[in-house]
């Protein structure tokens, strides 16, 4: 995958270029495949917290995605369609396994010391007890921002809200939480 630019018209335009190509060779899909995949990843798995499921679930997202692909208008936000497929079969999976969580329990440790490892898993502990005290929308917008890393653009389109609004409650969301966080440790 190709990092975005942190430039969002660049970035729309070289999502248009690819999305072009792929309409008249279906084999250029695997530019948007490779531009997509680990973000997709990166969300079905905060979604799945399974390794082996959200592979699956991220193979589903991309076969769904070109099997659709020829009934696809573009609008300038790929990234929301193809998030909506992950969404759906994030749905699914949970439809027929059981409950959702928002952090997957085997984050890998980063830490070398042993001390810093014990207060980062403490910590991500009650973040996880936080976040999943949080509105099932609430969650999905952390995860579509961070995990999906996808643009407030596309998020809103993908959410069907207006930008400006999403920010706001994405910024209220994470203050919130921060409180919370802070005043856990008071």
């Amino acid at each position: 995958m190709t990092e975005k630019s942190l430039n969002p018209s660049v970035d729309r335009q070289e999502e248009e270029h690819l999305v072009r190509a792929a309409q008249t060779d279906v084999r250029a899909f695997e530019a948007l495949y490779l531009r997509y995949v680990k973000q997709v990843y990166r969300y079905l798995y905060s979604r799945i917290g399974s390794q082996a499921e959200a592979e699956d679930a991220t193979a589903q997202t991309f076969l769904s995605a070109l099997e659709a692909f020829p009934r696809y208008r573009h609008e300038g936000y790929f990234g929301a369609w193809l998030f909506a497929i992950a969404r759906r079969k994030a749905v699914d999976y949970f439809r027929q396994s059981g409950s959702a969580q928002f952090l997957p329990e085997d984050l890998p440790a980063l830490d070398s010391d042993l001390l810093q490892q014990a207060i980062r898993s403490e910590r991500l502990r009650e973040l996880q007890a936080l976040l999943c005290e949080l509105e099932d929308g609430e969650q999905e917008l952390l995860r579509l921002r961070y995990a999906a890393q996808l643009s407030f653009g596309e998020i809103a389109r993908l959410m069907e809200r207006k930008e400006d609004a999403l920010k706001k409650s994405l910024y209220r969301l994470l203050d919130r939480l921060h409180s919370r966080l802070e005043d856990s440790h008071d």
